[in-house]
């Protein structure tokens, strides 16, 4: 035991020795820097004096000097002193000079905000309210001329639900949907968040920010809680807009916070209007310009088309069961909020899986014409079944997808 406790003491007192050392060796080196920075001082006094009519600021100066002399002379001493105390001390001494010095903390000039977009309609959206009650909601907007003709042109076929029931009767079992969801990895966010905010430039240029552009947020602040838009894309625009402003800032959230006037939530809700938008429009767009590519495998063009389908339900599903709660928020902060109805952006997603259908359908129809060892059943199951789905879904088929279906029970009628 006394062997043992006289190895501690030992190696605490090896320990301490070094510590002791290096902590001289860097107050050896903060004394040369120290040194260096009085010299270059007085060199730039000197410079100002020959210059009399070009008189800057002093902080000015300082913060030039501090962004690019400094290190340069920093450079300068390392290069000249020692190996070994290079490879000890170049680390914590730059810790030390960028940490705890402030003068290295550069203050930002006050930002200049870009005006924000102009919307396509300037009314207003009001909250209207009758005593005694709620004014009625206003009507859906009209549906553009070729998603109107395309929604008449829909009509239900029931030899879709027929055929489906025939085949899925025949196949003798239902389709067994399984799916693994994968558990995330739980990343420590606290840990990171706090290693960041220990460093102090972080935290002196977060106070900057508070301090030098308080005009620039509360510009933005009044832009946010007046806007008052007709149309989503309006408020996508915006959005775009006020994300682009606020990326100069260093750390939004940790930033904003100190404005207690900031409209947190009406921002972080047009946000949520806009992207989930955004979404459903990219959506949408997708599928309506889908083009088959017959060069593209069956199974992988067919795989590439059901996963498509799958996007545009989940977006369709999500719309539906958020409605009813966002659209309210939505009203309360003049957000639109009629493009989230079944005549908005979800009629669109419908049309547009007809094209996915008809696709669907011919690629089928293409295979069992071109390949003779194709098992007939398997992709006449298959195809009946996506049809079935998107039939339900958008409530019929317009003409394209009529066509294209019958050839697909032309074939069906021939295995039977």
């Amino acid at each position: 035991m006394m062997r043992e406790g006289d190895a501690c003491v030992a190696l605490l007192r090896s320990k301490l020795h070094g510590l002791v050392e290096r902590n001289r060796s860097l107050e050896e080196e903060n004394k040369q820097l120290r040194h260096q920075v009085s010299r270059l001082k007085g060199q730039v006094s000197s410079l100002e004096g020959q210059d009399s009519d070009r008189k800057i600021p002093w902080k000015k100066l300082d913060n030039s000097f501090s962004g690019n002399s400094y290190f340069k002379e920093k450079q300068f001493v390392h290069n000249n002193d020692s190996k070994e105390a290079m490879d000890l001390n170049s680390t914590s001494c730059y810790s030390r000079q960028q940490f705890s010095r402030e003068p290295l903390v550069r203050s930002r000039v006050p930002r200049v905000p870009n005006p924000p977009p102009s919307p396509t309609s300037s009314q207003p959206v009001l909250n209207a309210r009758k005593e005694g009650g709620m004014a009625p909601p206003p009507p859906p907007p009209p549906l553009p001329s070729r998603l109107l003709k395309s929604t008449k042109a829909v009509q239900r076929v029931p030899d879709v639900v027929e055929l489906y029931r025939l085949l899925v009767r025949r196949e003798g079992k239902n389709d067994a949907k399984s799916g693994s969801t994968g558990t995330p990895i739980a990343t420590n966010s606290r840990e990171m968040i706090g290693e960041i905010e220990n460093k102090s430039a972080y935290v002196l240029a977060i106070k900057s920010d508070v301090e030098n552009q308080g005009e620039f947020i509360n510009f933005l602040a009044v832009e946010v809680q007046n806007a008052a838009y007709k149309k989503i894309a309006d408020v996508e625009e915006f959005v775009k807009w006020l994300d682009g402003e606020l990326s100069y800032l260093v750390d939004e959230r940790a930033v904003l916070k100190h404005f207690p006037n900031w409209p947190e939530k009406k921002a972080d809700t047009m946000r949520e209007a806009a992207f989930t938008y955004r979404d459903l429009k990219n959506l949408e767009s997708e599928a309506s310009s889908f083009h088959d590519d017959r060069r593209v495998a069956t199974p992988m063009a067919l795989k590439r088309m059901q996963s498509l389908q799958d996007k545009i339900e989940q977006g369709i599903h999500n719309t539906e069961r958020v409605r009813d709660s966002a659209s309210g928020r939505y009203k309360d902060l003049k957000i639109p909020w009629e493009w989230m109805l079944d005549s908005g952006i979800i009629s669109q997603l419908k049309i547009s899986s007809l094209k996915l259908a008809k696709e669907y359908m011919n690629r089928i129809v293409n295979a069992l014409k071109s390949d003779p060892f194709t098992n007939d059943e398997e992709l006449l199951l298959q195809g009946v079944r996506f049809a079935f789905r998107i039939h339900q879904l958008a409530g019929g088929f317009d003409e394209g997808c009529r066509k294209a279906f019958q050839e697909l029970k032309m074939y069906a009628s021939k295995s039977d």
